[in-house]
C-alpha cells in the first residue's frame, strides 16, 4: 500500500490520556499489499484499529462472505459440468432378464384370418456406447458421434417343448445432427459462463457494499472517539480556568461569582464526557458482537483527522466507472442472455430436421462363440422433419415479445451511460467541495486552539472575564466538531465515488487490489 503523507489534526496531549480502547483483537488481518503489521509482544493483546484492519477482520469472519464464496463455487461447478458435456461419455445400458409367456393375436395373410400365437421367451440384452459431441474448430455443432456395441441372448420355447437359443451382436457407428434448431450445447455452455460472470459481479458488488458498511461502522466509532477527545480537551481547559478563577477570586472578591460560573460549565462538560465514554463502550460492545471477537481482545483507535488532498480527474473517473465498475458489463450480460432466449424462442415450434446415420456389422448365431465370425454390413439413414403449419400466431407473438425484451437492453445501456457521467461528475464535485471545507476547518481549529491558549493566559492576567473565556473555549469545541463533520462528510463522499468507479483515488489503485480481494482465488480453489 502506498504510504500516505499529509497533515494530521490532533487534539492536545491532555485529551489523549483518556485511553480510547476498542475491544477487537487479532494478530494477523488481511491488509493491503505493502502495509506493515505491528509487532506485538507475546503478552500484549492490544493493537491499533485502522480501517484496513477492521475491513480485513470483517471480511475474514463475515458469514456473508462465506455465502458469496459458496455462490461462486456453485456456479463454477455448473460451468465445469457444462464443459464436461463437450467431452466423451461412456454408458452401459443393461436389460435385466425379460421373460414373456403370453398369447397374441396376429393376422395370417396367407390364410386370410386371425391366429393366436404363443410366445415364451427369455431375453437378456446389453449395449455399450461411447458418445462424443462433434466440435469443429472449438465450436459445438450440436451433433453427436457414437461408437456402440449391442449384444443380446434370446431363448424361445418351441411347440415341441425344445428351446431355440439365438445370440446377436452388432457394433456400429452412429452420427446424429439436428438442423434448423437452437444449438443446445453451445447455449448451455455460454449460459453457464454468463451465470458465473454474473455471480462474480454480484460477489464484487456485495464485497464493496460490505466494505462500505464496515467503513460506516469505523467512522461512527471514530466520530465517538474524536468527540470524547474534544470533550476531554474542553474539560482540561475548564479545569485550568477553574484554578485561575479561584486565584482571581481570592485576590478580588467581586469576581467570586466567576468561580461558580466556571464550575457549572465544568460539571456539564464532565457529564458530556461521561456520556461520550458510555457511548464508546456501547459501540465497542456492538462491534465485538458483529465481528465475533473474544471479550478479552482489545485494540486502540487513534481518532486523528488527516486531510490529505485527493486529486481526481473527472474524465478518468468516468472511464473507471465504465470499465472497472460492473454496471455496464451487467447490462451486456443481460443482453446476451436475452439474445440466447430469443434464439430458443425462434426454434420452438419451428421447422426442424433431425438426421441420423449408422454403419455397423452384425451377426446372429445359436452359439455365442460364433457371433463375431463373418458379420454382415448394416446401414441406417433417418431423416425426421417437423413442419409447423398453423398455430394462430403463437410463435410470432412469442418472438416479438422476446425481441422487445432484447431492445430493452439497448435502452438500459443508453440510460446507464448518461447516469454514469452525471453521477460521477456530481460525486467528484462533492468530494472536492468537502475536501476544501475540511482543509479550511483544519486551519480554523488551529486558530481556535491558539485563541483558547491566549484567552486562558489573558484571563489569568485579568484582561478577560469568565464569560469571555467560556465563549472562546466553546468556540474551540464548535470548531472541532465542525472539522469532524467536514472530515466525515469528505470521507463518505470518497467512499461513494469509490462505489461508482471501483477505484480508490486516495491510494491510486483499484478497490479490490487495495484490499487484496479477488474472486479468481475462489474460483481457483473450486477448480474453475
Amino acid at each position: 500500500m502506498p504510504e500516505r503523507k499529509g497533515r494530521a489534526r490532533r487534539l492536545p496531549a491532555v485529551a489523549r490520556t483518556t485511553g480510547v480502547l476498542l475491544a477487537v483483537g487479532v494478530t494477523s488481518l488481511a491488509v493491503p499489499a505493502g502495509a506493515q503489521q505491528p509487532v506485538l509482544a507475546a503478552d500484549r493483546d492490544v493493537i491499533e484499529m485502522t480501517l484496513e484492519r477492521m475491513t480485513g477482520l470483517a471480511v475474514r469472519n463475515s458469514y456473508e462472505v462465506r455465502f458469496l464464496n459458496m455462490n461462486i463455487e456453485q456456479q463454477t461447478q455448473r460451468l465445469r459440468a457444462e464443459r464436461a458435456r463437450l467431452r466423451s461419455s461412456v454408458s452401459l445400458d443393461v436389460s435385466a432378464p425379460v421373460w414373456r409367456d403370453i398369447s397374441q393375436e396376429h393376422f395370417n395373410t396367407s390364410l386370410g384370418r386371425n391366429e393366436f400365437f404363443s410366445e415364451n421367451a427369455l431375453r437378456v440384452e446389453g449395449e455399450l456406447s461411447i458418445r462424443q459431441p462433434v466440435i469443429l474448430f472449438g465450436f459445438p455443432t450440436n451433433g453427436y458421434l457414437s461408437l456402440n456395441n449391442r449384444v443380446y441372448r434370446l431363448a424361445q420355447r418351441e411347440t415341441d417343448g425344445d428351446r431355440d437359443v439365438e445370440y446377436y451382436n452388432r457394433y456400429f457407428v452412429r452420427y446424429t445432427q439436428p438442423l434448423f434448431q437452437p444449438n443446445e450445447l453451445r447455449n448451455s455452455l455460454e449460459e453457464a459462463e454468463l451465470d458465473l460472470e454474473s455471480e462474480e459481479i454480484d460477489y464484487y458488488d456485495d464485497l464493496l457494499e460490505l466494505i462500505d458498511d464496515i467503513a460506516d461502522d469505523y467512522f461512527d466509532l471514530f466520530e465517538t472517539a474524536y468527540e470524547e477527545e474534544v470533550r476531554a480537551v474542553y474539560v482540561g481547559n475548564l479545569q485550568q480556568a477553574a484554578v485561575a478563577a479561584l486565584e482571581i477570586s481570592q485576590a478580588d472578591s467581586t469576581r467570586a461569582i466567576e468561580v461558580d460560573q466556571i464550575r457549572v460549565e465544568l460539571a456539564n462538560a464532565e457529564e458530556q464526557l461521561r456520556q461520550s465514554r458510555t457511548e464508546f463502550r456501547r459501540r465497542t460492545a456492538e462491534l465485538r458482537t458483529d465481528l465475533d471477537l473474544q471479550p478479552t481482545d482489545s485494540i486502540t483507535i487513534d481518532p486523528t483527522i488527516e486531510v490529505q488532498p485527493v486529486e481526481i480527474n473527472v474524465e478518468q473517473a468516468i472511464q473507471f466507472a465504465r470499465s472497472l465498475a460492473p454496471r455496464l458489463r451487467r447490462i451486456r450480460i443481460q443482453e446476451r442472455e436475452r439474445q440466447i432466449s430469443l434464439d430458443e424462442v425462434r426454434g420452438r415450434n419451428a421447422f426442424q430436421v433431425d438426421l441420423a446415420f449408422t454403419y455397423g456389422r452384425e451377426m446372429r448365431h445359436p452359439y455365442f462363440s460364433n457371433i463375431l465370425r463373418d458379420p454382415e454390413n448394416t446401414y441406417t439413414v433417418e431423416v425426421n422433419a417437423s413442419v409447423p403449419i398453423w398455430d394462430w400466431g403463437e410463435r410470432s407473438a412469442r418472438i416479438e415479445a422476446a425481441t422487445v425484451n432484447l431492445r430493452r437492453s439497448a435502452l438500459q445501456m443508453e440510460e446507464a451511460e448518461v447516469e454514469i457521467v452525471s453521477d460521477v461528475q456530481t460525486e467528484v464535485q462533492d468530494v472536492l467541495e468537502l475536501q476544501t471545507r475540511a482543509l479550511t476547518m483544519e486551519e480554523n481549529l488551529a486558530l481556535a486552539q491558539a485563541t483558547s491558549v491566549q484567552s486562558l493566559q489573558g484571563y489569568r492576567d485579568g484582561a478577560l472575564t469568565a464569560l469571555d473565556l467560556l465563549q472562546t473555549l466553546r468556540r474551540e469545541v464548535d470548531t472541532a466538531e465542525n472539522l469532524l463533520d467536514a472530515y466525515i462528510g469528505w470521507r463518505q463522499s470518497i467512499l461513494q465515488l469509490q462505489e461508482l468507479t471501483y477505484y480508490d483515488f486516495e491510494f491510486d489503485v483499484p478497490v479490490m487490489d487495495r484490499y487484496g480481494l479477488d474472486v479468481n482465488s475462489v474460483a481457483a480453489r473450486n477448480g474453475g
